[in-house]
């Protein structure tokens, strides 16, 4: 029971942190202006960790590789302090952490694309003008924008947000798959 504690708390206050930092990614490759409340928020609960970590990995073409690869080192950690903890008595490879740590990456991206499409939906119904709307479309923009010239609008009702999670949905479903096949090949 104790080992259950540690595991769940371990992989919630990774877990919600590692978001953070892949959020602060998204918001720097998005060009979210600084001053924005999203970007302040993710800034400072990140920058503690971010600025050191600048030092020694450097951007690359604009991308701030340093906090995207504290968001892989944090579902790093927790994947092996889990698999360490649950004394599954398997041994698996640094190699499948690894691997596994970028599957998680990329599941957490599609989730966040997601909730995203759906806040983004909810909120042009119910107040289109929120300080959210330009962020959440940032977000959005590259993923709904080639829905949008193949689904025109029928009555005035923008249907790309529903094929955009149907896609996302599928996408979901492989990279499911795919934690499943490194695991079981591995």
């Amino acid at each position: 029971m104790p080992n259950q504690i540690i595991i769940f708390l371990l992989d919630t206050v990774l877990g919600l942190f590692s978001l953070a930092l892949l959020l602060r990614f998204y918001v720097q490759w998005s060009r979210i202006p600084y001053y924005h409340p999203v970007s302040r928020f993710l800034v400072t609960v990140t920058d503690f960790i971010v600025r050191p970590a600048r030092r020694v990995i450097p951007s690359w073409r604009g991308l701030d590789l340093s906090t995207f690869v504290l968001a892989w080192l944090a579902q790093f950690i927790i994947l092996i302090s889990i698999n360490l903890l649950a004394g599954s008595g398997a041994s698996i490879s640094i190699f499948v952490f690894i691997l596994l740590a970028f599957v998680k990456l990329a599941s957490m991206t599609l989730n966040i694309l997601f909730v995203m499409i759906i806040v983004q939906a909810l909120l042009s119904w119910i107040n289109p003008h929120s300080p959210l709307a330009p962020v959440l479309e940032s977000f959005t923009g590259p993923i709904l924008e080639p829905l949008r010239r193949f689904i025109p609008p029928i009555a005035n009702f923008d249907l790309s947000p529903l094929f955009a999670l149907i896609l996302l949905q599928v996408l979901m479903m492989v990279v499911e798959n795919l934690q499943r096949q490194i695991v079981h090949v591995f």
